[in-house]
Parts: structure tokens; C-alpha cells; sequence
């Protein structure tokens, strides 16, 4: 069992993450990879993987065992920035951290040499370990990724809103047999047992596509604490926020400006509003002016992009409510051959 004790300041710290985060996919996805599988489309998916990447798996999956534990340095927090960021930091861990790690995971079972290597942290090995990384993303996650956005964004947009109208507490009774909120205690099956104190540092949930069965927490309590949950498929309830008021929405801001509004769900730059609205940059910025002029976006400007998240006006607007109560923060909403799952 896994308890997680919040205090009433790790409540209004604690978010769910903006995305998919990319290295914890592609740890995870390592487990479903060796399990055995009923879905045809995930079973394709394996033999694929398999075909494409014997030489990275001879690498990974001695790193990444199909239970227990696995090593906190292979998932960054600053993954959430995205893969390449992630593997910057991935490569930079310290090596007291490496050798402490693998040192942890020989515990449970015998190591071969190349994860002991690992711990030495040459950077001759850890060049092998980032080229391994990039080759297994790229052929088991790169045909996906939209497919698995799709699915992380549905589900984390739903939480968000949840958490932006009801609050925290709201948001974490959400989760249903797979984690119990029982507060203020946050409780869920785990292969040990386990307690996590948060002392204000507040929680980041991620949803994630291959995070199955139950929730995975990092090992290292001085880390910021974090739990990866299964993003609930299509069709278990989810309302995905295009389908809300999309006719009154039409009527009021005119088809173009109403999709942009809808598209936006959350946080996103202008070029991913862009994307997802089917609309060009130009226009898209266009609109985002318009809608922050009327109250429903706020923009601000991070590094070289400019990101555009919902007021509560605008989510009261697109749930054809009156009222919001801010508590939480809105977030961000996204979207087989052989190899897709």
C-alpha cells in the first residue's frame, strides 16, 4: 500500500501535469512491451518494437525490470519540457546518484555488467544509454505519440477542470478504485509498502498511456514528489471539450473563433493552438488576442513563445456555466499501422 499524507498547503500545491510526459512513456511502455497481451493492436505494437529495437532493448531493459523497482534517474522531472530536455538531464545526473540507484536496484536482483558501467557513469556509457533512449522513442512512441497525447490530454483536462471548479479535494475523489482519497490521505495498491510525507512540497499527478494497473511513485522521497496514474481511455466518461456548447459557442463568437476557444482547454503556445484548431499562426494569434480582449484567455510570455491558458470566464463559458471557483490550474488538450498502438 502507498499512503500519501497532504497537509492543507499540499493541497493547493499539488496539479496535475500539463502533458505527457515523454521519458516516463517510454520507461513504462518497457513494462507493457514484455507483457503478455490480448489487444491485437498492442500485441502488433510489440513485434514491431522488437523487430526495430534489439539493440537499444539490450540496453534498457537491464535498467528496467518488469517488476519492481527501476532507477529514479531514468525519469527527470525535466522531461516534462520535453524528450530532449529530459535526456540533457537524464545524462547529467551525478554519479553518487547513478551508483546509489543501480546499487538500489541490485538488491532486488542480480545486474548485469553493463548496468554496473552505468553506475560508474563514463561518458562514453551514458552516450550509449541516450542513443538507446532516442532510438526505442522513436520507434515505439514517435507513430503513436498523438495517439497517446490524445489520450493523456482527455484525461488530464477532465481532472483539471474538475480540480479548477470543485477544488483539490474534488479532483482526487476523481480517480475511483485506482487511488482512494480518504483525506487527508491519499491511498492506492503498491508492490511495497509505502508512505510519502509531501511537508508542503504539494503533488504533481501525470497521466500516462502505458501506466497501468496502479499508480508509480518515485523511489527517493527528497524528490519532488510525483505519482504516474493510467489515463482513462475514450468512452469511460471523459467529456472531451470540443463536444461542450459547441453550437452556442458558434452562434456567439462565429465557427473559427469558438473552435480556437475549445481547442485551447488549457495552457498551449500559439502554434500549438494553431495546430489543434486547424487554423495558421497568424490567425490563431489573431483570435487568442480577441479572446483574451473579451476576459476568456490569459497569455504570458515564457522564453520565446507566448502561452495562452482559459480564465474562469472562459471555462465557465465552454461548460455553459455562470460561475467558477479558481482552484486548481486549467491545462493543456491535444488529439494503426503496424507499430501504433
Amino acid at each position: 500500500m502507498l499512503r500519501i499524507h497532504f497537509s492543507a498547503g499540499d493541497l493547493a500545491r499539488t496539479r496535475v501535469a500539463d502533458g505527457p510526459d515523454p521519458l516516463w512513456e517510454s520507461v513504462l511502455s518497457l513494462h507493457q512491451l514484455r507483457e503478455r497481451q490480448s489487444d491485437p493492436a498492442m500485441a502488433r505494437w510489440q513485434r514491431h518494437v522488437v523487430r526495430n529495437c534489439r539493440a537499444a532493448l539490450r540496453l534498457l531493459v537491464p535498467l528496467v525490470p518488469i517488476r519492481g523497482y527501476f532507477p529514479d534517474f531514468l525519469t527527470p522531472a525535466e522531461s516534462a519540457e520535453g524528450f530532449e530536455v529530459g535526456l540533457d538531464a537524464l545524462l547529467s545526473t551525478p554519479r553518487a546518484q547513478l551508483c546509489g540507484q543501480i546499487s538500489q536496484l541490485a538488491v532486488e536482483r542480480p545486474i548485469d555488467p553493463w548496468a554496473r558501467s552505468v553506475a560508474e557513469g563514463a561518458s562514453p556509457v551514458l552516450h550509449r544509454l541516450g542513443e538507446a533512449l532516442r532510438d526505442y522513442r522513436h520507434h515505439a512512441l514517435g507513430t503513436s505519440w498523438q495517439r497517446i497525447r490524445a489520450r493523456i490530454e482527455a484525461d488530464r483536462t477532465w481532472r483539471a477542470r474538475t480540480q479548477w471548479y470543485g477544488g483539490t479535494d474534488a479532483m482526487l475523489r476523481t480517480f475511483g478504485p485506482a487511488l482512494c482519497w480518504r483525506p487527508p490521505v491519499l491511498e492506492s495498491d503498491y508492490p511495497v509498502d509505502m508512505d510519502l510525507h509531501l511537508e508542503g512540497r504539494g503533488l504533481l499527478l501525470i497521466p500516462s498511456y502505458f501506466c497501468h494497473r496502479t499508480p508509480v511513485a518515485l523511489a527517493d522521497p527528497s524528490l519532488p514528489p510525483t505519482l504516474v496514474y493510467p489515463a482513462r481511455p475514450a468512452g469511460s466518461g471523459l467529456t472531451p471539450p470540443s463536444a461542450v456548447e459547441g453550437p452556442h459557442l458558434a452562434r456567439l463568437l462565429g465557427h473559427t473563433r469558438a473552435a480556437v476557444l475549445e481547442s485551447l482547454g488549457g495552457e498551449c503556445t500559439t502554434s500549438e493552438l494553431a495546430r489543434r484548431a486547424g487554423v495558421s499562426l497568424s490567425s490563431a494569434s489573431e483570435h487568442a488576442a480577441v479572446l483574451r480582449s473579451a476576459g476568456l484567455i490569459s497569455s504570458n510570455r515564457l522564453r520565446n513563445c507566448v502561452h495562452h491558458s482559459l480564465t474562469p470566464v472562459g471555462l465557465a463559458l465552454l461548460d455553459g456555466r455562470r460561475t467558477a471557483r479558481p482552484s486548481g490550474r486549467p491545462g493543456r488538450l491535444a488529439g494503426a499501422s503496424d507499430g501504433q498502438v
